[in-house]
């Protein structure tokens, strides 16, 4: 009996390695043949994937890019990759990918499709005119790539849904809730508070709309106030994300002494052991892999009461929900938790037995392949 073949597409290689290998890997054991299409970034980490038995092919997906001959290339590289691949599930990850693979998907007729929409992003967050102007050329593309006959569309929190389904791109019926990427809890061992200095650490992407500047600001206005505490940023700068910092700004940042950056960090349940809390402040998220991988490391949590990072804690048990884009109540809530370090260690208790519960990464993989096999058996009926 001949394997089925499931293509996954997606901007950036390294975010599939950190965000959905072990759903891939479930897969390969399953018995099915995994390609794997991969845009711009991450090149160097194909081999790895290679020697795990994926095919990787690199399809080039600028994510920055808004000229329409380099768009019009696209979407002609993945036709031709669909179409040689030939899968049985096509799963589309990202908005150019899930754009894109999901209309042509459509006119290939792909047999089953999945499209993960892992966040609403600047598009969606800014109310600007270039914006608004951006959905409304958005809309029938969104609209296409959303309606293959058998589809599901993965969402991370019901607030990105009843926003797709308010715009009018979105059946409800091909929605599946899922949190987040998952956590390997094991991974997360050095679960005590480490002495000293509390520790405040933000992980992520260094762009604005994660909060970095709120971030920094909360830092200053602690520091100001004769808080004793250290402030950590850990990331990569994103020069394609329209947000994002420059390198200009770091230099900056790293002259004021404020925080220290840490640059991009490969072993987050370290950074996490060497830390007392775990800070996002962004606009809007998906489910953020930051804050579940904060809970798994048992420990407590700010971040901003929007759609995505509200979803990932329990309010005044795991962590603590301040507005965005408001430094003071993000140090407020800051210097709570500086200041009261048992509160702060039962919140982050709390925050593991949640982990465990909501976002174990077998709990995840398990509810992909739920998805796979239903679409299958749909194909078949």
């Amino acid at each position: 009996m001949k394997k089925k073949k499931i293509l996954f597409l997606i901007n950036d290689l390294s975010f599939f390695i950190s965000h959905r290998l072990p759903i891939a890997e479930n897969l390969l054991r399953n018995g099915f043949d995994v390609v794997i299409g991969y845009g711009e970034l991450g090149r160097s980490k194909s081999k790895i994937l290679e020697e795990k038995g994926f095919k990787v092919t690199f399809i080039p997906i600028n994510r920055g890019s808004t000229n329409i001959f380099k768009e019009l290339r696209s979407v002609y590289y993945i036709w031709s990759f669909f179409k040689k691949e030939v899968p049985d599930i096509c799963h589309v990850i990202t908005i150019k990918p899930y754009l894109y693979g999901g209309v042509i998907s459509r006119l290939l007729a792909i047999p089953c499709l999945v499209s993960a929409v892992s966040g609403l992003g600047t598009i969606f967050i800014n109310k600007n005119l270039k914006s608004k102007l951006l959905r409304f050329l958005l809309f029938p593309i969104f609209k296409i790539a959303f309606s293959h006959p058998n589809q599901k569309i993965i969402l991370h929190n019901k607030e990105d849904e009843s926003l797709l389904v308010k715009w009018g791109v979105l059946n409800q019926d091909n929605v599946k809730i899922i949190n987040g990427s998952g956590v390997n809890i094991d991974n997360f061992k050095k679960i005590e508070e480490p002495s000293g200095v509390p520790v405040v650490s933000f992980a992520g992407r260094l762009i604005a709309d994660k909060g970095i500047n709120e971030f920094i600001s909360a830092a200053r206005i602690l520091l100001s106030r004769d808080i004793k505490a250290k402030f950590y940023i850990a990331g990569d700068l994103d020069l394609h994300n329209p947000s994002g910092l420059k390198d200009i700004s770091l230099k900056k940042i790293n002259e004021e002494r404020i925080v220290e950056l840490l640059g991009f960090q490969k072993d987050i349940p370290l950074l996490f052991a060497k830390s007392h809390i775990i800070c996002l402040p962004s606009y809007r998220e998906g489910l953020p892999k930051t804050l579940i991988e904060a809970a798994a490391a048992s420990r407590a949590i700010v971040t901003t009461n929007v759609p995505g990072c509200r979803d990932a804690i329990i309010p005044n048990k795991t962590g603590l929900l301040v507005p965005a884009k408001d430094s003071k109540k993000l140090a407020d809530a800051l210097e709570w938790l500086i200041k009261n370090p048992q509160q702060r260690i039962e919140m982050g208790k709390a925050g593991r037995k949640y982990a465990i519960k909501k976002f174990a990464i077998e709990i995840i993989v398990q509810n992909h392949f739920d998805i796979y096999q239903n679409l299958l058996s749909n194909r078949y009926t």
